[in-house]
């Protein structure tokens, strides 16, 4: 990047399909993978599988690219995307959600919001734009572009019972009022329009309706596409998951892949790392669920809520840089009555204390409540403490996500994160 800064556009030329950069709050890691898994069938998919999206790890991952590569998928970190997109110029940007985020790093998500305003008013009017039209912020970045598709959540039968606390956009981006919501979904993602009728959400291309939400087991959803209906069995749980998967679906039909057969595909993805992943130690099961801010970490307890009872969960708390050094978001989310089922919580991590202190906040009964700073002692002990058969829901933020990844690399129970993808 130093020498050829300019290289990375060279780079990218090479994959002759061209290049979808993929950016959110929430979601992008699980978006791409579910892009991939849809894509991989039929052609060599260029990856940043290990989830590296500054500058950096796009550069390496275009550098490794297969050489019978004919597409890019590539997430891509929000502050970085800007950068990115200007280099690598992609053919289809699929851009989810925006939330509050390591603030010391990102800043409120307004000035991310102004970034990518800038961004997309700069892009080739060939480029195909994927939105998340349940967030206001992303739905307003259509502008008066033709070349879009937007993609949402359409039953009110799934939506929150009130406001959620961590909600942030929710007030109109041209006017200022408050947005009237007929259903909120997550955060602040949801059917929206402005009082004043400067803003509403726009016409969903691709929608999710009649969705049936089976705690950690998955989730199953009608798909209205531009090219037809279809039904999407999704393993994985969760809200959030069905708008990572309209967002794979919804670019892979960009690219010329009909959104049945994407559909059809998805029912074999696998988990990304942290994300909902699954693993067998010792007649015992670990539920992995990488926790970052407020909303994430609302609907990870929301999905594992009603699995709870009789079961351990630990919640791992680290203030890398990594992570984000303000850990205040911790106080956002809705604690109140989510663990109350599980039979013990272990606070873990660098910041262990102030996550306890949370906990008492909530009500927890204290009894219930231990603390270790050890990471990989709390889930073992975590596991110790579950019967045969139970399972142990490990919620972590991300520097705390690769130690636990390292000790289960050492006891030969996964692979190595870091591993190159080839």
């Amino acid at each position: 990047m130093r020498i050829a800064p300019d290289y990375l556009g060279t780079l990218a030329e090479r994959l002759e399909a061209g290049v979808v950069t993929i950016s959110a709050t929430n979601g992008k890691t699980t978006t791409a993978a579910m892009l991939n898994t849809i894509l991989a069938h039929d052609t060599t998919v260029c990856r940043n599988a290990a989830g590296a999206n500054l500058v950096s790890g796009i550069a390496t991952t275009l550098v490794h690219c297969p050489a019978d590569a004919r597409v890019g998928v590539l997430e891509v970190d929000e502050a970085a995307l800007p950068i990115v997109a200007a280099s690598v110029r992609p053919r289809v940007m699929v851009l989810g959600n925006l939330f509050r985020d390591q603030l010391d790093r990102h800043g409120e998500l307004e000035l991310v919001a102004d970034r990518w305003r800038t961004m997309v008013a700069g892009l080739d009017p060939q480029v195909t734009l994927v939105l998340g039209a349940d967030d206001p912020a992303i739905d307003a970045l259509a502008g008066t572009r033709g070349q879009i598709f937007r993609f949402g959540i359409d039953d009110p039968a799934v939506a929150l019972p009130s406001r959620d606390a961590a909600a942030d956009s929710t007030f109109c981006v041209y006017c200022g009022a408050a947005y009237h919501y007929d259903a909120m979904y997550l955060g602040h993602l949801g059917a929206y329009s402005c009082p004043r009728g400067d803003h509403q959400r726009g016409a969903l291309d691709f929608a999710a309706r009649a969705v049936r939400l089976d705690g950690v087991r998955g989730s199953v959803f009608r798909l209205d596409a531009p090219d037809g209906s279809s039904q999407v069995v999704l393993p994985l749980p969760g809200l959030y998951n069905v708008e990572n998967a309209l967002a794979a679906i919804a670019a892979a039909f960009a690219l010329g892949v009909p959104s049945a057969l994407a559909s059809q595909r998805l029912a074999a993805f696998a988990a990304a790392f942290g994300r909902f992943e699954r693993i067998a130690i010792d007649g015992r099961e670990a539920v992995l669920l990488l926790i970052k801010n407020p909303t994430g970490a609302n609907e990870a307890l929301r999905a594992i809520a009603a699995d709870l009872a009789g079961n351990q969960v630990v919640v791992a708390l680290n203030d890398g840089v990594a992570d984000g050094r303000d850990v205040s978001w911790i106080w956002d989310i809705d604690l109140e009555g989510l663990l109350e089922p599980a039979a013990g919580v272990i606070c873990s991590g660098t910041r262990a204390v102030e996550l306890e202190l949370r906990l008492r906040y909530a009500d927890l009964d204290d009894a219930r409540v231990g603390r270790v700073a050890d990471v990989e002692t709390a889930v073992g002990a975590a596991i110790d403490a579950t019967r045969d058969g139970g399972e142990v829901y490990v919620l972590a933020t991300y520097t705390a996500m690769l130690e636990i990844q390292r000790a289960l690399t050492r006891r030969g129970l996964t692979q190595p994160y870091w591993k190159t993808e080839r």
